[in-house]
This record gives C-alpha cells, sequence and structure tokens, in this order.
C-alpha cells in the first residue's frame, strides 16, 4: 500500500561536517514524525524544493547557513518562501553575522536564527525546533493522498472520467485547472503516477479493476449491469453456474444514474442508484461472478449451441446462454446547439459526480417522469433554485403521487408546464437555453449552467441488429410477441420461445430493454431472476 508522504526538514550548508551534525541531530529527535533530507548546495537544494512542489510535499521547517558561495542563506530561505510560504525559516550563523539575522527576521520574516555550534542540542537546539515545529503542524493539514482528477469543470472528457470513478464507487478529488492545457484532464493516481487523457480502459486498468476471464465458457454471459443483469448475476453464480457480467458500469442505464430511488423495496429511506449497483455487483463479486469493465458487447452469433459474444477490447467469449437486458439510455435533447454542450453543462441522468457542483446554483431539470422528480428533490437540496420544464400540463400526468406532493411541497422547486428546450448556447460551455411554452406560444431565453434531461428512453440495443428481432421501437422480443416460432429463421428447436426468450435458442432478454415489460425496478429484478430459471429449463434440454 502507498504510504504517505511524510513532511520534510530540510538542512542546508556548504560546510560538509556541520551539515551531518545537522542532519544527525534533526534524524535523532524527529525522524519518526518528519523525512530529513540535507544538501551541500543551495542551487540543488532549490532545485529539491521544486521537486517537493510537483509531488504536493511540504517541508515543515529549513535550515540554511547563511556564509554559502552560490547565494546566502537569507537569499535561499527568500526563495524557499515564494515556494513554500508556511514552511519555518531557521537561519545558520557565526556569531559575526547576528546582526544580520537580526535584520532577516523582518526581510524574509525569518522565524528564528542559531549560532554555531548549538551543542548541547537538548538545550540549545530542539527546544527551539519543537516550538516551532509545534506551531507549524497546528495550521497543517495533510495533502490529499488519493485519486485526482486535474481538468476543467465543464469540459466533456473531464466529466466523463468523474462519471467513471463515481460509478465505480472510488473515491477522487477534482481540482479545476487553471490553464487551457490540451494535456487534459489529467488523473492522478495515489503513487503519483499522472494519467494524461486516459481513456476508461487504460484508467481501470491502471486502477486495477479490470477483471481477466476465469473460465474458457460460460454457463450464461449477462450483458448489461442494470437491476435485471445483476439480479440474474447474483441467482446464477448462487446457484452454481459459471457467470459473466459484461457492461457492469457503463454508462447510460437509467437506474444507475438515478439520484434517490425512494420506492423500492427494503429502502424506506430511499438509494442512490449507483449506491445501489454498487451493492449488487459486490453481492456478485461475492459469489464468483467475472465482471468485465468498461467493456462493451459489439456483436452476437451462435456457433452449434454455443453463443459467441463480441467484446469491444477486440475479445471474443463463449457461453451455453446469454442474457441481454441492456437497459435503456435517455434520448438526446432535441435542441439546437445541445449536442455541443453534452459533457460541458448538459447532462443525461442525474450524474452523481456533478452533485457537489451544482451546490448553490440554479440547476434545471427536464422531463417530466420519476426520474426527473427525483432528480429535482435531490437537487433541491443543495441547489440555490431547480426548475422543471415539463412538456405536458401538468407533473401528474407523468409522475408517481408521492413525488408530485414531495415537489409541490419543495419552496426552492419551480415547475414550467407546456414548455420545452429549443435551443442551447455559450462558449466553452453552456450558458443560456431557450424555452418555448406551447400554451402561450412565448419564447423566453435564461441564463443555464446546469441541465440534466429525463426526456424518455431507447433501449441500447443496436448492435443486436440483424441478430435478435426487435420491434419499431428497438426493444427485444419474447416469447409470446415473436409470433410463430416457425417463422423465425434461428429457430431450431421443437417448441416456442420460453416467455422471456428471445427469436435466437438460448438468448434471453430481461428488464427495461425488453418488449413490453413493466418498465420498474422491481420488476427489473424480478425478470432477471426469472431469467435464470428459464436458463435451468433451456440447459436441462440442451
Amino acid at each position: 500500500m502507498h504510504e504517505p508522504h511524510r513532511p520534510v526538514l530540510l538542512a542546508v550548508d556548504d560546510d560538509d561536517h556541520v551539515l551531518r551534525a545537522v542532519r544527525r541531530d534533526l534524524a535523532r529527535a524527529y525522524r519518526e514524525r518528519f523525512r530529513v533530507l540535507a544538501s551541500g548546495s543551495p542551487l540543488e537544494a532549490i532545485q529539491l524544493l521544486d521537486t517537493l512542489l510537483q509531488r504536493d510535499e511540504q517541508p515543515a521547517l529549513i535550515l540554511a547557513d547563511q556564509r554559502m558561495p552560490e547565494m546566502t542563506g537569507i537569499e535561499f530561505l527568500a526563495e524557499a518562501a515564494r515556494r513554500f510560504p508556511s514552511a519555518k525559516r531557521v537561519l545558520l550563523t557565526a556569531y559575526a553575522d547576528t546582526g544580520v539575522a537580526i535584520a532577516a527576521i523582518n526581510e524574509v520574516r525569518l522565524d528564528h536564527y542559531l549560532t554555531k555550534p548549538w551543542e548541547p542540542p537538548q538545550e540549545r537546539l530542539y527546544p527551539v525546533l519543537d516550538e516551532l515545529l509545534a506551531d507549524w503542524e497546528s495550521g497543517y493539514e495533510p495533502p490529499y493522498q488519493g485519486i485526482r482528477i486535474l481538468g476543467h469543470r465543464f469540459a466533456p472528457a473531464t466529466h466523463r472520467l468523474r462519471d467513471l470513478l463515481t460509478r465505480h464507487r472510488l473515491p477522487f478529488r477534482f481540482e479545476e485547472a487553471g490553464s487551457q492545457d490540451a494535456d487534459l484532464p489529467v488523473v492522478v493516481l495515489p503513487e503519483g503516477e499522472r494519467l494524461v487523457r486516459p481513456s476508461h480502459g487504460e484508467l481501470v486498468t491502471a486502477l486495477g479493476l479490470a477483471a481477466e476471464l476465469s473460465h474458457p465458457h460460460y454457463d450464461v454471459a449477462i450483458v448489461g449491469g442494470g437491476p435485471a443483469g445483476l439480479a440474474a448475476a447474483v441467482y446464477a453464480s448462487s446457484e452454481g453456474m459459471a457467470t459473466l457480467l459484461v457492461e457492469a458500469y457503463v454508462p447510460g442505464g437509467q437506474a444507475g444514474t438515478s439520484s434517490r430511488i425512494e420506492n423500492y423495496l427494503g429502502f424506506p429511506s430511499g438509494i442512490s442508484g449507483v449506491d445501489l449497483t454498487g451493492r449488487a455487483v459486490t453481492q456478485a463479486l461475492r459469489f464468483g461472478v467475472d465482471v468485465l469493465a468498461p467493456v462493451e458487447a459489439v456483436g452476437l452469433r451462435r456457433a452449434g449451441r454455443a453463443c459467441l459474444l463480441s467484446l469491444s477490447d477486440g475479445k471474443e467469449v463463449t457461453a451455453a446462454t446469454v442474457l441481454l437486458s441492456t437497459g435503456l439510455s435517455y434520448r438526446s435533447l432535441a435542441a439546437d446547439g445541445a449536442e455541443r454542450f453534452e459533457g460541458a453543462g448538459i447532462y443525461y441522468g442525474a450524474t452523481t459526480s456533478e452533485t457537489e457542483s451544482c451546490a448553490g446554483r440554479h440547476v434545471w431539470i427536464v422531463g417530466g417522469a420519476n426520474s426527473a422528480g427525483q432528480a429535482a428533490l435531490h437537487f433541491a437540496r443543495n441547489a440555490r433554485h431547480v426548475t422543471m420544464v415539463v412538456r405536458a400540463g401538468c407533473l401528474s400526468s407523468g409522475m408517481s403521487a408521492y413525488l408530485v406532493d414531495e415537489i409541490e411541497a419543495t419552496a426552492n422547486i419551480t415547475v414550467r408546464p407546456y414548455t420545452t428546450v429549443v435551443s442551447a448556447e455559450g462558449g466553452e460551455r453552456l450558458e443560456r437555453i431557450t424555452l418555448h411554452d406551447a400554451e402561450s406560444g412565448a419564447k423566453s431565453t435564461e441564463e443555464a449552467e446546469y441541465v440534466f434531461t429525463f426526456i424518455g428512453a431507447r433501449p441500447r440495443t443496436e448492435w443486436l441488429d440483424g441478430m435478435v428481432s426487435r420491434d419499431e421501437h428497438g426493444f427485444l422480443l419474447t416469447g409470446p410477441d415473436l409470433g410463430p416460432a416457425a417463422a423465425l429463421p434461428e429457430w431450431d428447436l421443437p417448441r416456442s420461445p420460453l416467455l422471456l426468450e428471445t427469436s435466437v435458442p438460448g438468448v434471453f432478454a430481461a428488464g427495461d430493454a425488453r418488449a413490453n415489460s413493466v418498465k420498474r425496478l422491481a420488476s427489473s429484478v424480478g425478470e432477471g431472476a426469472m431469467a435464470v430459471a428459464m436458463i435451468h429449463r433451456y440447459r436441462a434440454e440442451s
């Protein structure tokens, strides 16, 4: 495990004998709490300070001899103060230089001067340094040692990295970069490694989250880490099946981006989509599920009775059965200029990575279904104001009654019915949106930094085109919805497809991506469990 950096004590003196004595005495008293460094050259010591600055390490105290050939101790301490103004500064002097040292107390804010020799250190050195270090430690905050993301708050690439770490439930600190550096965003790992504009795969690999395939052939491969897929993974693996879960953290699913789910059985205080998904992934891992992320499925074909699943990293995996639980993605905002600001002010779903950024700001929510209502209540806790833009005439036409009541009782939420967003404008990030009121026909332009959209959804099934039967909207057809088995080109069994079986034998579908499914969290979990029972039946037939 990476050991946090200890604060530094730095001694600088061109006299080797004096330098060894200083280092010895400092190490004897302070090495348990501080890292003691020494340099015989002030120029080299300045380079050392620059290195500490780059590594986000702090010197607590700097001691420098006054008489050095490259620069005086006072000149060196002035350079050190520009880099580390809070570090304590001590000048080592001879008796002849005490006047210079006294003057330096005001010139470079010198904290103390010591005359050489300082023997015995227990009387003439340690009491002085103890007091200075105690004063420094009283205001010292250890540097953050976790994952850091350096970038611009409204840059799409930065948003994607923040969202990925949030979905993996990995704590990180975001630091706003001051420059317009083309090499941003940068991810700084706890060990100090810097990843410049990393892809999702590169970051996952660097963090040690990339899973290896532990089986040459799986009993079931599940595509989609939403409620249906995770439920199926837990039940299948707990019943002894070799199980692979693909796309466990792929951005998009509605449940995973819900800020607060309050009507799911067993969570009376509600639970966020990220937290619920994270718990389910942990449960699946405990039962031995292989989880691949952020790899995506890009193709599916049959090889005899087996199914071959093609992945975005170029690999192929084989499985006796496949469960498609890819879920839904929110539709893009149909407004002029909106595409340019995706990840730079316009977001799909209540991305929890942006929650802190919205504190004290005006947040716009587009949509009138439950997910939009949950997001509005979530942001209203910290935002200055939340405005809901709703196409319908009232919230009750598409939202649960309990959410409508809570929104009406929340003072800093405003609902604008009969309204749509028709355009988005700004520079590097979103700055304004234009709204159209269908009832009055009027248009208005409003300042907007944060717009979260929940305007319907589409199934994530494009990659299955031509392989598995879908309806005109892209939803996966299963069971009776497929019609006569004899009309299905891939069907080669003497029976009709099972209730959750697709047009391809051994390929099942569950959850929101399935045609005519109930678009509720509990229903998706139930379908995931039901699919496992049908997979058992299919395998018994084969």
